[in-house]
């Protein structure tokens, strides 16, 4: 069994259920398990003696769209893209997409997956979520020959075909929910369990205002047969809002899955942004989880606050939502943000954001042996560099992490024992190579007459 000695001049453990920062202490793996925090230098195969490292526990990305933000990113910022300043959910990232889906070979999906898991792991991330159309299944190649721990979510829709036209009113086709039940269960056949492990499927009903009744049902009962998290797009744009109440009389988004039996502790509701403070109540109540992803709604002049999730006592997680995938940068956002939407400095504090990407980010997928530093976790780690000179002098790294850093300092990062992250380069392929062929993916969905339309307006 191969072993690792990592020293941190600072390293996060835990003492007491709180947050404890060592000092000066290294960390030794063996195998796939941490095997112990120690003052004393270890004997290890491998050692890697550089001070000013920030060793954390590997962090927890549970919101990313690696395959529609790519298709989005550097056209709908600024408002482009948009109808009547409605969502570009229906106008460019359902819609492009699902025909983005239809027109790459196979090889192409999985090179714009490659790209997409290597902005993550360069960015930190050591397990993701990921919410994807079903037609794009080569995701869980890149993330399971890439070395990611990944929770694939295979989309599931009542109507699959939701769209804006050109005043910004949606319209929902389709009649997929039984054949998306389907594909997920062949997916969860072929790939929960696979890369010793690292690969497991969540169930994902795409959107309150997407998945009817019956399907969510479904949904329930399926997921917790088997065990697995329930993620879900809630409450992430007034239109949707709109939508159920008129559907369902009069209920909130939060109201129509409490309603269903979905609103539990296994739900994790990306967003809800558009949530009254009485659904965020209910959902605290309930033990159902918030997913914020502050950065991509602020590019929309909208305020998505951890700070306010967190408030009303709704366990809340940070995710990138697939928009730059920086998730440094995305806790720097969800700091400030949170500060102005507050008018409070001390609100979402250094350490409750570190908590949300890793013991709070590890409890809501029931995975007690991640987000932690201590012998017997799994050994995933993610490793700043504290030395650059915006991070010095450094007198609490926890608030220069979240204050200052970004995805430039990762300097290492471990998935299961095995560095995948070193000097902030990916070791298993060449990055050059792989960013050039999803780049070129996506381009061929850009030039399609649909996307040239979408970011015209």
């Amino acid at each position: 069994m191969s072993t690792t000695a990592i020293f941190g001049s600072y390293v996060l453990t835990r003492k007491d259920g709180a947050q404890d920062v060592l000092r000066d202490h290294w960390v030794l793996v063996e195998g796939r398990r941490i095997a112990a925090i120690t003052p004393s230098r270890p004997v290890a195969d491998e050692v890697f003696d550089r001070p000013g490292r920030f060793v954390l526990p590997g962090l927890l990305n549970l919101h990313n769209h690696i395959f529609s933000e790519a298709i989005a990113r550097t056209l709908t910022e600024d408002g482009n893209g948009r109808r009547n300043n409605k969502s570009i959910i229906y106008t460019v990232l359902l819609p492009l997409s699902k025909r983005g889906a239809e027109i790459l070979t196979a090889e192409e999906r999985l090179a714009i997956g490659r790209m997409g898991v290597l902005q993550l792991l360069k960015g930190g991330a050591t397990t993701v979520m990921e919410p994807f159309r079903n037609a794009i299944p080569e995701l869980f190649d890149a993330a399971c020959e890439m070395g990611l721990r990944f929770y694939g979510a295979p989309y599931l829709f009542s109507t699959g075909d939701a769209k804006a036209d050109a005043s910004g009113v949606v319209t929902y086709a389709g009649d997929d929910g039984e054949a998306d039940l389907a594909i997920w269960n062949a997916l969860y056949q072929r790939w929960h369990g696979q890369g010793d492990g690292r690969v497991r499927l969540a169930m994902s009903p795409h959107a309150t205002d997407t998945c009817g009744p019956d399907l969510m049902r479904a949904i329930a009962a399926r997921a917790r047969e088997l065990d697995v998290p329930i993620t879900i797009h809630m409450a992430q744009s007034a239109g949707e809002v709109a939508t159920i109440a008129q559907r369902h009389g009069g209920r909130t988004p939060a109201e129509y899955l409490d309603w269903l039996g979905l609103l539990a502790p296994d739900l994790l509701a990306a967003h809800c942004h558009a949530s009254t403070d009485a659904d965020l109540r209910l959902m605290a109540a309930r033990g159902a989880g918030v997913l914020n992803c502050p950065r991509v709604f602020a590019r929309a002049g909208i305020t998505a606050a951890f700070g306010r999730f967190a408030a009303h006592g709704v366990r809340t997680a940070i995710g990138t939502d697939g928009y730059n995938m920086d998730l440094l940068g995305e806790l720097n956002a969800a700091s400030l943000i949170s500060k102005i939407a507050l008018g409070s400095a001390e609100t979402a504090s250094a350490p409750e954001l570190i908590d949300a990407v890793t013991a709070t980010a590890a409890a809501m997928i029931k995975r007690d042996d991640l987000g932690v530093i201590a012998p017997g976790a799994t050994a995933d780690l993610t490793i700043v560099d504290m030395t650059h000179p915006h991070l010095q002098p450094l007198h609490d790294p926890r608030r220069g992490l979240i204050a200052l850093a970004n995805r430039a300092n990762i300097d290492q990062v471990m998935v299961d024992g095995r560095l995948l992250i070193h000097d902030g380069h990916y070791l298993h392929g060449d990055e050059a190579a792989i960013t050039a062929a999803g780049a070129t993916a996506i381009a061929k969905i850009w030039a399609l007459p649909e996307a040239q339309a979408a970011f015209a307006g």
